[in-house]
């Protein structure tokens, strides 16, 4: 007997739009950052490695932008959008933490229409690691290639005087303070050390992530790829979040 599926919507459409341009500048920025981090064994020349910096940087912009109106989506959205639907550590984490464990006890998994609680750890370590990325990165562009939303205050806290600010450029220590420039550079080093590591754990946190995506799309088949694509997931049994 053929099990009967229903159809459920999930994610709107601000919350799918933002997922894809996520995707496509999460990968740009780290084929870029990738290339930046090898450019001596690739034998990038300094004018490469600016235009390979500058790349970065405008991706990043997206990325910010992306990440920022998402955050801000997350209050007000649909129900499934809020983060009150996505953060662990909250009343309906914890209810559904319960359900979840029942199920395993009696036999019956309990399917989530919205993000699982375990996805929900993970989805909120992504964005922390996302905003630590976002926030560094802006800094670093005004510190290193003199980009917005901090190149032109960076410019004008380095230059030797008003008359000089227009001429400094990146890669270039014409009309700038020596003294002035050791102290931004020293101000810079938490930023690019918070962003270099943190780097590598969003790069793990993504493949365990697509991980357990995998995983949970074969194993409970309710359309948790695809409903990035149409909003909606199909189950069986109706959602334990479901409305």
């Amino acid at each position: 007997m053929t099990q009967q599926l229903t159809a459920y919507p999930v994610w709107d459409r601000t919350v799918r739009i933002f997922h894809w341009i996520n995707v496509l500048c999460v990968l740009g920025l780290i084929a870029v950052g990738v290339a930046i981090l090898n450019s001596k064994a690739l034998g990038v020349t300094d004018d490469g490695k600016l235009l390979l910096k500058t790349i970065h940087v405008y991706i990043g912009y997206v990325f910010a932008a992306n990440l920022t109106w998402r955050i801000v989506w997350g209050f007000i959205g649909n129900r499934y959008s809020r983060w009150k639907s996505i953060l662990p550590f909250n009343a309906e984490h914890r209810a559904q933490l319960t359900a979840m464990k029942k199920g395993a006890k009696t036999g019956k998994p309990i399917g989530f229409l919205g993000h699982s609680p375990i996805a929900r750890l993970m989805v909120g370590l992504l964005f922390v690691l996302m905003s630590a990325q976002a926030i560094t990165g802006l800094v670093l562009a005004g510190t290193d290639v003199y980009m917005l939303p901090f190149g032109n205050i960076v410019k004008e806290s380095i230059a030797i005087d008003a008359t000089t600010v227009d001429i400094i450029k990146p890669y270039s220590k014409e009309g700038i303070d020596d003294a002035a420039y050791k102290e931004m550079r020293d101000v810079r080093k938490p930023f690019i050390t918070v962003h270099y590591y943190t780097f590598w754990v969003l790069l793990a946190a993504i493949l365990l992530h697509l991980l357990g995506v995998v995983v949970s799309e074969l194993r409970e088949r309710n359309s948790l790829v695809s409903a990035m694509f149409t909003g909606k997931k199909v189950f069986v049994d109706k959602p334990f979040d479901a409305e």
